[in-house]
C-alpha cells in the first residue's frame, strides 16, 4: 500500500520499484489526504503489470454512476489490473462533508450493485439512479469488492460484493470468523491489510494506536506483521493460512521500500 502520509508525488517511483516485485498495489482515499481515483489511475499509467486496488472509496461521498464510468473507464484502459473498493466511509467524515446517511448499510448495498451492473452494460434505475447506463462499458468488468468490519456488513460483503477488505489491525485469529459471517456464495476475494514494520517498532506505535481506536480494541490486540525480516514474513504467511487470499503489506515511516524489500527477501 501506499500510505496516505506520504507526499503523492512519491506515489510514481513507488509504484515502478514494485512494478515486477509484487502483485498488488493499493492505494487509499481518505479524507483531506488525496483521491483515490486519481491515485489510482497514476500507479497504473507508470506500471506495466501490477494490480491496483482503490482502498477505498466512500459511498456516501461517490454516486455510483459516477464510481462506475471511474472504474470502466480504468477497466477499458488497463484491463485486468484494477479492483474497485467501495465502503460506508468514517461517519464523521462523512458528516464533515455533508454526505451522512441515514442508512450506510442500504446505501452500500444499493451502490455496489448499481456500479457492478453498470459495469456490465445495464440500465440501472434504483436508489439515486433513474435510467442510466454506460456507453463504454468495459470487455473486462473490474471486481468491485467492499471495505468493511462489521457483521452486517461483513454480510452484505458476501451477498454483493466480489470480494471483502479487512482494514489493518485483524489477525489470523480473526479470520474464520468474519469468513464465516462473510458467507459468500460464490467466489470471493478476502483482502486483508496489515501494517508493516521491519526493526525498530518506534514509528508502528502511532499507526497502532489509530488501528485500536478504529476497532475499538486495545493496542495490544492490534496485529502487525513486525519485528525481524523473519518475523514479520511469518505473519504474513499467518494470515494466508487463515484465509486471507491478498495481503496488503501497509509500511509505516518515511522509508517505506526498505520495509518492502526486508520481507519480500523474508518471503
Amino acid at each position: 500500500m501506499f500510505d496516505r502520509d506520504l507526499p503523492p508525488e512519491r506515489l510514481v517511483p513507488f509504484a515502478r520499484a514494485l512494478d515486477s516485485k509484487v502483485d498488488d498495489l493499493w492505494v487509499v482515499e481518505d479524507l483531506g489526504w488525496t483521491g483515490g481515483l486519481t491515485s489510482a489511475a497514476t500507479a497504473l499509467a507508470v506500471t506495466s503489470r501490477l494490480r491496483v486496488g482503490l482502498g477505498i472509496a466512500p459511498a456516501p461521498l461517490r454516486n455510483p454512476m459516477l464510481l462506475a464510468m471511474e472504474f470502466a473507464n480504468l477497466a477499458r484502459l488497463f484491463p485486468a489490473r484494477f479492483v474497485g473498493g467501495v465502503g460506508h466511509g468514517v461517519q464523521d467524515w462523512m458528516r464533515q462533508v455533508g454526505a451522512a446517511s441515514p442508512s450506510p448499510l442500504t446505501l452500500l448495498e444499493e451502490t455496489i450493485t448499481s456500479v457492478r451492473a453498470l459495469l456490465r452494460g445495464e440500465t440501472v434505475t434504483g436508489g439515486r439512479l433513474d435510467g442510466v447506463r454506460l456507453v463504454h462499458p468495459p470487455a473486462v468488468v473490474p471486481p468491485v469488492v467492499a471495505g468493511v468490519k462489521g457483521p452486517r456488513s461483513l454480510a452484505l460483503s458476501g451477498r454483493v460484493a466480489q470480494g471483502t477488505i479487512l482494514p489493518e489491525g485483524f489477525g489470523p485469529g480473526s479470520i474464520a470468523p468474519m469468513l464465516e459471517q462473510i458467507s459468500p456464495s460464490g467466489e470471493h476475494e478476502l483482502i486483508v491489510f496489515t501494517h508493516l514494520c521491519v526493526g525498530d517498532t518506534t514509528d508502528l506505535e502511532g499507526q497502532r494506536a489509530g488501528a485500536a481506536e478504529f476497532l475499538s480494541v486495545d493496542p495490544s490486540e492490534v496485529f502487525a506483521a513486525e519485528g525481524t525480516s523473519a518475523q514479520a514474513a511469518e505473519a504474513v504467511k499467518a494470515l494466508w493460512a487463515a484465509g486471507a487470499d491478498t495481503v496488503v503489506l501497509r509500511p509505516v515511516g518515511d522509508d517505506p521500500l526498505a520495509h518492502v524489500e526486508k520481507v519480500l527477501s523474508a518471503l
